[in-house]
């Protein structure tokens, strides 16, 4: 009998431990999936249909981690699917909204872009880390490393100190710092007139000079490539260097134009010749002044100090009437735009030409009440042909000729309700100043301005097609020194 009962409790002990493990597994399981029920997902998309696709399948990707979770699902909101807000892109005239709908029953607002890649349990477990209660701005940090014109030089004497989230890796705000700031801005509506580094002016905002919380940096917030060995302890990983979608377009199918003026012609010009100018097929340079031995183009509009409203005009004009119907896409850039043609090939081939594209850097321009957004010039300018046409038939035009190009092109597009097409790797300043560790997830398609560097020297460190990632998805050893 004594051994049949040991025998027996043995049996017993057998039988009870997996059910034991299946038991706690399950209730760790749907807790889990209680606590994801309390994170609200807002990823920072676009209505162009290529990155529409992409934020849809990265909402499905969230839902399905969440199906096998349980039955709890999160809310996952797609901005560009917002449409009271003509600035939802730019977050916070949102707050007001998330904190009315999610300021009750949520815990977090999780903000990620659409070629961010989530894994849910280790996301729930990290946030699971910080008290809930309280408030909380969380991200992987970024820092100037030395003061710059894109952040009016802010924090001069040590930049470093202060620090802004890489969106592409997400970042998180707690509902309790949700509700604070919506009733901020119910009592001091959004003062600046321009957004032109979104990551860097809403830490500004949520900092309130010293006031409110710094970012906290989240070692989980990972912009690690998906398949890199690192990966292991992420929450997040960043799927996308350079979208590629089929064979990139041909060289015949982007025609460029140069905005120069004569005082130019000796110092920037020759740049271009000896970097990317080999690289397009169709390219001419416009001017105040036509000089054979480049050539330049006379367009019988006076050279400007300020916008130059009136010379991109004219080349919009000049494409539609004077190039061949087949060449779908445009491209302005200054004489001082450093671009990788041969990459821009490969973007354009994710965008439809029958859609009416304007693609670039976006900033945007009183966004905080109404207001328009508009791409910026010195990063480059691209346009399908379709856009072209729409815009020119609408008969919308500069108010001088002096008037900003890339800010009333902006305004005709919002008019005719046609989106403005953001893309990181277009860049209106030069490679110094970003951080680092901003640019190494990136492979840029273009930087702009000469002052005090060697343009000939950044090109072919960061733009020539010798600097290209290998096609097995991995990042070539660039040669980056710090230009």
């Amino acid at each position: 009998a004594f051994a049949v009962s040991v025998v027996s409790e043995g049996a017993e002990d057998e039988t009870e431990l997996p059910l034991l493990q299946n038991s706690e597994k399950s209730r760790t399981i749907s807790k889990i999936g209680r606590e994801l029920k309390g994170i609200v997902f807002v990823i920072q998309s676009q209505s162009n249909s290529f990155h529409s696709k992409r934020a849809e399948d990265l909402k499905r990707d969230i839902l399905k981690q969440a199906v096998d979770l349980g039955k709890e699902l999160p809310t996952v909101l797609l901005t560009h699917q917002i449409d009271r807000h003509e600035g939802a892109w730019t977050i916070l005239p949102l707050m007001t909204d998330f904190s009315v709908t999610y300021g009750r029953n949520s815990s977090w607002i999780f903000f990620c872009e659409e070629d961010t890649r989530i894994q849910v349990i280790k996301l729930v477990e990290t946030l699971r880390r910080f008290d809930k209660s309280k408030e909380w701005f969380l991200g992987k940090a970024l820092y100037d490393e030395e003061s710059t014109i894109i952040h009016h030089y802010a924090f001069a004497e040590n930049p470093t100190v202060f620090k802004f989230p890489d969106f592409a890796a997400g970042w998180a705000l707690s509902i309790p710092l949700v509700n604070k700031l919506a009733k901020k801005l119910k009592s001091e509506p959004l003062k600046s007139d321009f957004t032109i580094d979104l990551k860097h002016e809403i830490a500004l905002y949520i900092w309130q000079k010293g006031e409110g919380p710094h970012l906290t940096p989240v070692p989980e917030f990972c912009t690690d490539y998906m398949n890199s060995y690192k990966v292991d302890h992420c929450a997040t990983t960043f799927s996308n260097f350079l979208p590629l979608c089929g064979e990139p377009v041909n060289k015949e199918d982007i025609f460029v134009a140069v905005k120069t003026c004569r005082k130019f012609h000796g110092d920037r010009i020759p740049v271009v010749k000896q970097t990317w100018e080999r690289e397009a097929a169709l390219l001419e340079y416009y001017s105040d002044y036509a000089d054979i031995s480049i050539p330049t183009i006379d367009l019988g509009i006076p050279n400007t100090d300020r916008g130059h409203c009136g010379k991109t005009f004219a080349i919009l004009e000049r494409f539609l009437n004077h190039t061949s119907p087949r060449t779908p896409w445009l491209v302005i850039v200054d004489d001082d735009t450093l671009i990788s043609i041969f990459r821009l090939r490969k973007l354009l081939s994710c965008y439809d030409p029958n859609e009416p594209v304007f693609l670039g850097e976006r900033y945007g321009y009183g966004l905080g009440t109404g207001g328009y957004s508009y791409i910026t010039g010195g990063g480059g300018m691209v346009f399908s042909r379709t856009a072209v046409q729409k815009l020119l038939a609408s008969k919308c035009r500069c108010y001088s000729l002096d008037a900003p190009d890339d800010m009333v092109l902006g305004m005709c597009f919002s008019g005719l309700g046609i989106p403005i097409t953001h893309s990181p790797l277009f860049h209106q300043a030069r490679p110094m100043d970003y951080p680092k560790d901003y640019l190494s997830h990136q492979i840029p398609v273009s930087f702009h301005k000469h002052w005090n560097i060697d343009p000939v020297k950044v090109y072919f460190t960061w733009l020539a097609p010798n600097t290209e990632e290998s096609s097995n998805g991995k990042k070539v050893g660039y040669n980056r020194e710090d230009l």
